[in-house]
């Protein structure tokens, strides 16, 4: 089910305010907040950082985006190729290009770092360990690079990761490919690497859905970010 981002922003109110009480160490509210567009997304996202405070309990945001490609703070614009009419957008994630476009599950983890125990680093391992350890559960093996951040099988890239820490807390995150065109992928030099190849569940006997995989995500992300 779609929602769009300012509903999901009005209910997180509600939600915050009923989670907030009597609760010492708050679980993250989880959202699923279907296939929304890139900008009002980012700011609603930036407007939950800036008025959080300590008692505010975490969230997760699942969704997809509309075809986009998204630049990071100190992205060379070289490594867009030809984007062609996929729109462009300037952000404050770190990280260089990358591509969103339906088919691939977006996850924002809106974590309070401090509470949380957690730094810049450690938040970026728990991210590609989630993915890594899903994929095993059908048999695919998948790594990490520290001097490139994200979620590779056999050479090819599964996953990216890409953060912004403002006030001790986490925006933007993970996009991992599920069945999705990766054509796009080639307008660009993904994640700023020249002739990096994609891969994606649905190649690897994943699921091929993004509800099934957010699913099937969803226990291992909290896992690794001490949650469960």
């Amino acid at each position: 089910m779609n929602a769009s981002v300012a509903e999901a922003v009005a209910a997180r109110v509600e939600s915050v305010t009923a989670g907030a009480v009597g609760t010492a160490e708050p679980r993250p509210i989880i959202r699923r907040l279907g296939c929304v567009e890139y900008e009002p997304t980012w700011r609603a996202m930036q407007q939950f950082t800036a008025e959080r405070d300590a008692s505010t309990p975490d969230e997760i945001w699942f969704l997809e985006h509309p075809p986009v490609f998204t630049l990071g703070m100190n992205a060379s614009a070289d490594h867009v190729l030809a984007p062609g009419d996929i729109p462009v957008v300037q952000i404050d994630r770190g990280g260089q290009v990358t591509f969103h476009g339906p088919g691939q599950l977006v996850v924002y983890p809106l974590i309070d770092l401090r509470r949380a125990k957690l730094g810049v680093r450690d938040m970026v391992t728990a991210l590609e360990k989630c993915v890594i350890e899903f994929v095993a559960e059908f048999g695919v093996s998948a790594e990490a690079r520290k001097e490139a951040p994200g979620i590779y099988v056999a050479g090819k890239k599964l996953g990216s990761v890409g953060l912004r820490i403002r006030r001790h807390s986490s925006y933007h995150g993970l996009a991992v490919n599920v069945n999705l065109d990766l054509e796009p992928f080639r307008r660009i030099n993904p994640c700023g690497y020249q002739n990096l190849e994609m891969t994606q569940l649905a190649e690897l006997g994943g699921p091929s859905t993004v509800d099934s995989a957010a699913d099937a995500l969803e226990p291992h992300l909290l896992r690794s970010l001490g949650f469960l």
